[in-house]
């Protein structure tokens, strides 16, 4: 199982985080890992994206030009990322701000109203665990326990009093996510 993933929206959004998270979780289950941050000297409010490879085998390079799966926050990075995602794969996004929604027929898409429901929640910064969770409701490529792991060790110790929060935050994203669109089969 080799799951090659674009996580990409504003700075501030936590994208980073959430690939980070994943790489962590990854870590705790034995498998390779690649975690390859980009972004702009504004970082917040700016473009920021990850590329994060998880894998049984060894990744030859964290370099990739077409993604198995993407995660979109925001409109630029939809219209950037959505024609890389490979025929077959998986595009999940928030609607929150988006303009032009996903049109391909070759991959399945789903939406999580993440930006809306953290509102709803009262915990704004736990957006990027909802969508994190709506991500592994669709693709289970690492198990919750390790995702817990994963969140204690890519938090500072002053923020583990959130962790109960974002587990929270989790578990609602995999509840609220939704299919938009299943591949076509052909």
């Amino acid at each position: 199982m080799t799951e090659e993933i674009i996580i990409a929206g504003f700075g501030g959004q936590g994208v980073l985080s959430m690939g980070k998270i994943l790489c962590y979780s990854g870590v705790m289950q034995g498998k390779e890992v690649s975690w390859m941050p980009s972004y702009g000297p504004e970082m917040r409010g700016g473009t920021a994206n990850v590329t994060v490879i998880i894998s049984d085998e060894r990744i030859s390079s964290p370099i990739l030009n077409a993604f198995d799966s993407a995660i979109i926050l925001n409109q630029q990075s939809m219209d950037k990322f959505e024609p890389k995602v490979k025929p077959g794969g998986v595009l999940l996004y928030d609607p929150n701000g988006i303009t032009r929604h996903p049109e391909r027929e070759d991959i399945s898409i789903y939406r999580c109203n993440g930006a809306e429901e953290a509102a709803r929640m009262g915990a704004i910064r736990s957006f990027n665990m909802l969508m994190l969770g709506a991500f592994l409701k669709i693709k289970p490529i690492v198990e919750m326990d390790n995702v817990l792991k994963g969140l204690k060790k890519s938090l500072p110790e002053r923020y583990h009093n959130l962790i109960p929060q974002n587990e929270k935050a989790l578990r609602r994203g995999m509840e609220i996510v939704q299919e938009v669109k299943k591949k076509v089969e052909g």
